[in-house]
């Protein structure tokens, strides 16, 4: 009884690993069925627009530059003050140069002896034309050269206080203070108290003190590629979004596009300027990071396909369109669903969906590999 058992254990054994064998096999031999998406032609709109990547900057930024060298000595404004013209933005400490201070005090010196003696020569002809010892014409000569001499060493006293304290007493010229040349917002001040300076001149463009820009005015200033420089022009409308300012788009008009265009790494740009409209009550900070959409077609109201349905041959564009009788004979089916070859004739295209102009009934169903 024990052995018939056993024998009945073993033989439904080996029937569950045939039966399991089997079941893998058929499993192993089905293919899997092909993954695909399917996509509607539906009405909409289709926008050709370049992009343009740039940033938004003041259309009038000025750098203010020190006329003198030396140590700063005072700051008075900081970045984001507002300064009107002629306002006081620091004051420099003189540090002259060693050669030039002795050449202007040794100028000063000998200017004010050539007074001096003239001076005294003047007096003694002052006392002979007195004495109608010698005529006015030449009693005028040594006055005449007494003036002179004065004028002189006034303008050595001038240069040598201007080459020495920055200043000026006797014209009021104050060189070593810096004032704002314009009206405007402080944007940078990159020096700092005891920071040395140099000054501003032919030679050299001199340290800067300040930087000020009408921030009611900005523009901006991008690039745009040139496969699509030919498409736009002056006047276009723009659509601005600046990457800091989120859910909202500035209104442009553009205003200028570079004659020339620019290699930056193997490819050729553009450079553009748009004015930004000043209706939104938004603060836009100069340096912000933006990009423009610039509208070169559109169509509104058309039938509209997203461009991976689209399939191309020989022959033209075509599409998987789902059919219901299924008669065609280039039909390719996948259970019960049909799938019929369908030419379309396309038009404009934004680069993710596309314009059909004929070929595609609204609403129709269509395959996306």
């Amino acid at each position: 009884m024990f052995k018939k058992i056993v024998k009945i254990i073993l033989v439904l054994i080996v029937i569950a690993l045939l039966a399991g064998g089997l079941y893998f096999l058929v499993k192993r031999n089905q293919q899997a069925p092909e993954q695909f998406e399917v996509e509607s032609v539906v009405t909409g709109s289709i926008i050709n627009k370049a992009v343009a990547s740039g940033s938004i900057v003041p259309r009038r930024e000025v750098t203010i530059k020190s006329r003198v060298s030396g140590v700063v000595e005072k700051r008075h404004v900081s970045p984001g003050d507002i300064v009107v013209r002629g306002q006081l933005l620091a004051k420099i400490t003189v540090v002259p140069d060693a050669v030039t201070l002795n050449s202007a005090q040794a100028r000063f010196e000998t200017a004010r002896i050539s007074v001096k003696n003239a001076r005294v020569e003047r007096d003694r002809r002052r006392q002979l034309f007195r004495e109608k010892l010698i005529s006015k014409d030449e009693y005028d000569k040594y006055q005449f050269d007494y003036d002179i001499k004065r004028e002189e060493l006034q303008g050595a006293e001038s240069n040598l206080e201007l080459i020495r304290d920055g200043g000026n007493g006797s014209s009021g010229t104050v060189s070593n203070e810096v004032r704002s040349t314009v009206d405007g917002t402080v944007l940078d001040v990159p020096v700092k108290e005891g920071e040395s300076v140099t000054e501003t001149n032919n030679f050299n463009e001199g340290t800067t003190i300040a930087s000020i820009a009408d921030m009611t005015d900005m523009v901006f200033v991008g690039t745009v590629d040139e496969s699509e420089v030919g498409r736009i022009q002056e006047g276009m409308a723009l659509q601005i979004s600046i990457g800091a300012i989120e859910d909202q788009i500035f209104d442009g008009v553009l205003e200028f596009i570079s004659p020339k265009g620019n290699n930056t790494e193997g490819t050729v740009q553009f450079e553009l300027r748009a004015a930004l409209s000043s209706g939104s009550d938004v603060t836009v900070r100069a340096g912000y990071s933006a990009n423009a959409d610039i509208v070169l077609d559109r169509r509104d109201d058309v039938l509209t396909l997203d461009e991976r349905a689209l399939r191309f041959s020989d022959d033209g564009v075509f599409v998987l369109m789902r059919t219901v009788d299924g008669q065609s004979a280039d039909q390719q089916s996948e259970g019960s669903t049909q799938w019929a070859r369908q030419q379309v004739e396309i038009g404009l295209s934004d680069g993710i969906r596309v314009e059909i102009i004929d070929g595609l009934p609204e609403g129709a169903v269509v395959k996306v590999p």
